[in-house]
């Protein structure tokens, strides 16, 4: 069935927020391409535009050219009838690439690597918290009692959520989005679930994909599914694992000695990553409530440090063969954008490969008993971090400039609210 064979269809890019924005459009309507104003990209949170953006006024809020992606109709078989998704990015007139689409900014780290002969493969492990439609714990299907107590790899409490996930695996399966496995995790309702490894790209689209999915089907299940960093005051949080290794041009793992230290070029990308974790703190803690969430010792990485096995370091290396050697980067909560996390550690770690940079020994133990270099310990301090060079090298300063005016509107907003009352303001869209 082609595209413009379906009844119900959406077109739509992602923002910086990695927020779906689009419209409904007519199956015979979809062609090449679309329209819609750069701005689109670049609101805030609750959808508003971005006061002072050279993308409103100044500009005439001109229209950007949405180019669909290779992705094709997605089915979207939380909602009612034949619906589907076209994922699209964003150029102008003249068939360049908007800097400020967050999908354009990964392509443009992964073409460097394509420039040395090298494709990148990524997974993600998401966590996300099912909650009562009244924002509070979820209770139990099957007893009714609400859940309070930690509950980490209980087979139990994923069997009382069986049917919601039968759905979403028939769900991951309709859509294309390669689903492992599923875990209970430490928090009341929280649960993983971990995406295979294929090309990075494809591997953001998914991830971006599958949070759209987990909040649709949790709503036919009468739940409330959340990626925020935080949704539950002392209980942990929300994070998005990134693990990723380079291919050459054969094929073979760059990261692969043949033993279990890895490559030389593998110290180089994690010299690179943590080189430029405090500056990226905002890609990988996005919001103020994101940093509910970064307190050590509660399984969230605050410093920046790599060991090998070590799940209380921001960079590791996981046990495994040598053939399967990768990087995981543990910082970026549940409430990021795919595209941007991916860009920011894919851009670090290639800005260490081409450095040829060292990182320091690898950490034994326990990781929050050392001093390390830190991420920035505030949303304003994250914002201001924007203005670090080294950020230079990975982004195009327009897209920085987008985000740092986005984020700068959301803090306003958000001085006016209460802390206690942030979680409304953000359950429906994280």
């Amino acid at each position: 069935m082609t595209a413009n064979n379906h009844q119900s269809l959406r077109i739509a890019a992602v923002d910086l927020n990695g927020q779906w924005r689009g419209k409904r459009v007519p199956g015979a309507k979809v062609g090449a391409s679309a329209r819609m104003p750069f701005s689109v990209l670049n609101v805030d949170i609750f959808g508003r535009d971005i006061e002072g953006s050279p993308l409103v006024f100044a500009s005439g809020d001109a229209d950007g050219l949405l180019q669909p992606t290779d992705r094709g109709a997605v089915p979207m078989p939380w909602l009612d009838g034949d619906a589907h998704l076209v994922p699209h990015w964003m150029f102008d007139e003249s068939g360049q690439a908007f800097a400020g689409d967050p999908r354009q900014a990964l392509a443009r780290v992964l073409d460097r690597f394509s420039a040395k002969g090298w494709q990148v493969m990524a997974a993600t492990e998401i966590e996300f918290h099912l909650l009562s439609n009244a924002q509070g714990p979820i209770e139990n299907p099957v007893t009714g009692h609400a859940l309070v107590h930690d509950n980490i790899l209980s087979l139990n409490e994923l069997d009382q959520f069986e049917p919601f996930f039968n759905d979403l695996y028939a769900s991951f399966a309709a859509m294309g989005i390669p689903a492992q496995a599923a875990t209970s995790e430490a928090g009341p309702g929280q649960f993983e679930i971990d995406l295979t490894h294929q090309p990075a790209m494809r591997a953001a689209d998914d991830a971006a994909l599958f949070k759209m999915l987990v909040k649709g089907v949790a709503r036919n299940h009468d739940m409330a599914a959340t990626f925020m960093a935080k949704p539950i005051t002392d209980a942990p949080g929300n994070g998005m694992h990134v693990h990723f290794s380079v291919l050459d041009t054969d094929g073979r793992n760059i990261f692969d000695d043949g033993g279990n230290q890895g490559t030389a070029v593998l110290r180089h990308a994690i010299a690179g990553c943590l080189a430029a974790m405090p500056a990226q703190t905002l890609f990988f803690a996005p919001f103020g409530a994101s940093f509910d969430r970064l307190v050590p010792g509660a399984h969230a990485p605050t410093g920046a440090a790599w060991g090998f096995d070590n799940r209380t370091v921001a960079v590791r290396v996981p046990a495994g063969p040598p053939a399967a050697r990768r990087i995981e980067h543990r910082v970026a909560g549940g409430d990021t954008n795919p595209y941007l996390v991916l860009a920011a550690v894919l851009g670090a770690a290639l800005q260490g490969i081409e450095a040829g940079t060292m990182p320091p020994a690898p950490v034994i133990g326990d990781a929050y008993d050392l001093k390390l270099p830190q991420l920035a310990d505030s949303w304003d301090q994250a914002i201001a971090a924007l203005a670090d060079p080294i950020l230079f090298g990975i982004f195009h300063t327009d897209l920085l400039d987008n985000l740092r005016r986005t984020k700068q509107q959301e803090l306003r907003s958000f001085a006016d609210i209460p802390h206690d009352n942030w979680m409304p303001h953000l359950l429906e869209v994280l």
